[in-house]
């Protein structure tokens, strides 16, 4: 337990510490009028106040990424504390804060459209087009495991099929309806459950006090079929470390925060909470896995024991709740993330509903498709899953160069974004080689390509770099 409550008091540290240097490095102007005000629009520039807009923005980034990740990459031993800490306070946090601050200065503008701005034209298309299918993988398998949970918890008549028809239709109203009249009323709430798990659950780890590895141990892969560390674990524990995802929603929030003084909150410190969630999650399922063995690969499953024995019926209940609403309140914020995206690219205004749905339709249409293909193979969601874990990574590479490139031509350190953005060039560039569903190389041929791969974008940078000068 001393690992684990040094990695929580590191993590509650960087929010105060590295995240008011981040703050201060990008010159946050509480005096600056937010877009919230100047775009004013009643359905998606709309002031809310802070605390509300947290939770938002938490639930939106949480999803099962900082729950099943973080239960997934545990089983790689004490590395996966590591890299929650760390990953959370110097990468994801900063690319969270600075990407949602940059959208703030440009009234909310959507991730493509920063991308472009400091990466060119190109990047900017490519960017538009790999969001809005990012968006709708998310959308599309965050249906999936909430539709049947619920179907195991209500009676027989009430299928998997019958559930996901609801969870669609919530989707829709979601995405259509101004963002105040449902999201900004319920997920204030499923944030809470959310968070009332994961400290119900940090308690009974104090009360319990379970044998957990420390790093005394060593940082011995424990993994039972041996997977490498790097990168698989890194791909594994996303939402809980760095997530591309993320600045694919705070756009939506910086249409809604009233001062930029609230940014470091809402963006920086909505990291950190997920960071501690997602280490919460690690540990209790170190705790599992060691006790029950390593063979549960069933992430809910783990939940369920770990809930149950720990927080009793009502406790489980809640967590059930937080199971099933993390997923699909990051599913509705996907679809409406991609219809901003699309907005901004067709330059279609978005008061007039007629306008939003002929966005919507198109879109629910291929994720529909893509969820019957799921439901159709029996490794369709897992293949499915994994895409979108790679290709939410891959998006923080390109979001971290472009946060890069800004902090150069505004003349800021920008090794605060450059060594994360160099890290995780090399583990998306190693996993595509790697994994199954890339090109399944040997994994030190594909770490020495990724390596490579990592050196010429470095190359490219300093090249570009010294032409600024």
């Amino acid at each position: 337990m001393i690992t684990f409550t040094c990695c929580l008091i590191a993590l509650i540290v960087g929010y105060f510490t590295y995240g008011k240097f981040i703050e201060r490095i990008f010159g946050m102007d509480p005096k600056r009028q937010t877009p919230a005000y100047t775009m004013q629009d009643g359905v998606d520039y709309i002031p809310m106040p802070a605390w509300k807009v947290f939770m938002i923005q938490f639930l939106n980034i949480a999803g099962l990424g900082p729950i099943f990740g973080a239960i997934l990459g545990a089983k790689f031993g004490t590395a996966s504390f590591l890299w929650i800490v760390l990953g959370s306070i110097f990468a994801g946090a900063v690319h969270d804060y600075i990407s949602g601050m940059l959208s703030l200065r440009h009234g909310g503008e959507s991730l493509p459209e920063l991308v472009g701005r400091y990466l060119g034209n190109n990047f900017k298309q490519f960017m538009r087009a790999f969001t809005v299918i990012l968006m709708i993988l998310v959308g599309s398998v965050f249906v999936a495991g909430p539709a049947g949970l619920l179907a195991k918890l209500t009676p027989e008549a009430l299928d998997t099929t019958f559930w996901i028809i609801v969870v669609f239709v919530y989707y829709v109203l979601a995405t259509m309806l101004p963002i105040d009249k449902i999201i900004g009323k319920i997920y204030p709430l499923f944030a809470f459950a959310l968070l009332f798990m994961a400290v119900g659950i940090l308690v009974m780890m104090y009360v319990y006090h379970p044998a957990l590895p420390e790093l005394t141990d060593g940082l011995a892969n424990t993994h039972p079929e041996q997977l490498p560390i790097f990168p698989i674990m890194f791909v594994s524990i996303a939402c809980g470390a760095i997530s591309g995802f993320h600045a694919t929603q705070s756009p939506l929030m910086a249409r809604c925060l009233k001062s930029e003084s609230y940014g470091r909150p809402v963006f920086y410190g909505s990291m950190i909470t997920e960071g501690i969630v997602a280490l919460i999650w690690a540990a209790a399922a170190t705790y599992f896995f060691h006790t029950n063995g390593m063979d549960e690969n069933n992430a809910a499953v783990v939940v369920d024991s770990i809930t149950k024995e720990w927080l009793g019926t009502v406790g489980g209940v809640l967590a059930v709740l937080g199971v099933i609403a993390a997923p699909i309140t990051s599913g509705d914020t996907a679809f409406r993330s991609a219809r901003l995206i699309v907005a901004d690219f067709l330059h279609l205004e978005q008061r007039s509903i007629a306008k939003r749905l002929m966005i919507c339709v198109p879109l629910f249409l291929v994720a529909i498709g893509i969820l019957l293909y799921s439901q159709k193979d029996a490794d369709g969601f897992d293949m499915i899953w994994r895409y979108f874990a790679w290709s939410n990574q891959t998006l923080a590479v390109f979001t971290l160069w472009a946060l890069t490139v800004y902090l150069v031509l505004e003349k800021k350190p920008y090794w605060i974004t450059l060594l994360p953005a160099l890290f995780m060039t090399a583990v998306c560039s190693t996993y595509i080689f790697v994994a199954p569903e890339g090109f399944g190389l040997d994994n030190l041929l594909s770490q020495m390509i990724g390596l490579v791969v990592t050196v010429a974008v470095f190359a490219l940078f300093l090249i570009w770099k010294k032409k600024q000068v």
